[in-house]
């Protein structure tokens, strides 16, 4: 049946507080940007008014700590089925995001919305829930915001639940109004947390087995070739992205992702983070500091940089156009991680097979 609710104030006689004549889905993409956490207090907003490949616009997209997006989609004068078709829509296209177009997502947000210098979402991740989730977009949860509610929508979206598995629910804001002072009112279809949908059941994570995910973003100041010629992975522009390469230690294993490429090689740890001026190098048969090679990144020695290098003995290594993504892969942005994704299992036994190695 259709959501109601109501509000009084207790007096020596109950007095109903009056709804505002204020037309409030207009004000809910604002009220619920500016503190996601009336929705629900473990999302970080990353988009706002994202504009999808199949045509529209995603009123606002979230993330939580486990890394799965949020699609929240406010009804907005839509009928029953035009929301509802409108928020699986926008599902069909948030599914096949990748790390890379999430960042470039949250970028874009806060150019828009902020007109500041942006950050990196894994920074903001950091800060938000206190670690990097180790893969985003392991999923995606629907919710559809109105300031009222029809049976037809009820019966739709708790078909969607219960029969075919959607993690779909319906928020249901009411403003009211005492004395001069607003009040806003939240209500559920589905209490959140009932719905066992297989989207949050693939968020499940595993035991770590032990291999570091390495992410080598090429640029000015590195380039795979000379990882590969040399030996190393490296990080820099700043503590905080140098800071994840001193958790390699010699020993570890780490397999390495060239973003927008693919997998390009793992191998062992020979040595922790070092600068360019420490790291030492084969150079006929004498070793030498690399800052005496010449690389093809023009910026790798940069004081401003900051470049850090750590050691790796390839055990295999390709060249980028010979790098290996398929579907089902993991990624994530973190420079380094410790993966306990299902996902990262079936990538490093994937590689393994692929690259005809124990």
């Amino acid at each position: 049946m259709p959501i109601e609710t109501e509000i009084w104030r207790i007096e020596k006689d109950l007095s109903p507080l009056s709804l505002t004549g204020i037309d409030l889905e207009k004000r809910l993409q604002d009220i619920i940007a500016s503190d996601i956490s009336i929705v629900d207090p473990g999302l970080m907003v990353i988009g706002r008014e994202v504009p999808t490949a199949f045509g529209g616009f995603i009123d606002i997209l979230a993330i939580d700590a486990v890394g799965n997006l949020v699609v929240v989609e406010l009804k907005k004068g839509k009928t029953p089925k035009e929301v509802v078709a409108q928020v699986l829509d926008y599902a069909s296209w948030v599914y096949g995001l990748t790390s890379g177009d999430i960042a470039e997502i949250f970028i874009k947000y806060q150019q828009h919305f902020y007109k500041k210098t942006p950050e990196a979402i894994e920074v903001a991740l950091k800060r938000k829930f206190e670690a990097i989730p180790d893969e985003l977009n392991v999923g995606h949860r629907l919710l559809v915001v109105a300031a009222d509610l029809d049976s037809s929508t009820e019966r739709i979206v708790t078909y969607l639940q219960e029969q075919h598995a959607v993690d779909i629910n319906v928020a249901f804001f009411r403003i009211f109004k005492d004395e001069g002072r607003e009040y806003l009112t939240r209500t559920w279809l589905t209490e959140p947390g009932s719905l066992a949908t297989e989207i949050s059941s693939s968020a499940v994570k595993t035991e770590w087995n032990g291999e570091y995910y390495v992410v080598f973003g090429e640029g000015e100041s590195r380039c795979w070739k000379d990882a590969k010629k040399y030996g190393f992975v490296s990080a820099g522009g700043g503590e905080k992205f140098v800071k994840p390469l001193r958790n390699l230690q010699p020993g570890d294993r780490v397999w390495v992702h060239v973003s927008g490429s693919g997998y390009v090689g793992y191998g062992e740890v020979l040595a922790a983070a070092v600068r360019p001026d420490q790291f030492m190098v084969d150079i006929d048969g004498t070793l030498k500091p690399l800052t005496e090679r010449e690389l093809e990144a023009q910026n790798a020695f940069g004081e401003e940089q900051g470049e850090h290098f750590v050691a790796v003995r390839w055990d295999k290594s390709v060249d980028k156009p010979q790098a290996i993504w398929e579907t089902g892969f993991f990624a994530n942005p973190a420079i380094v991680a410790k993966p306990r994704s299902p996902r990262w299992q079936f990538t490093v036994d994937r590689l393994r097979s692929l690259w005809d190695t124990k």
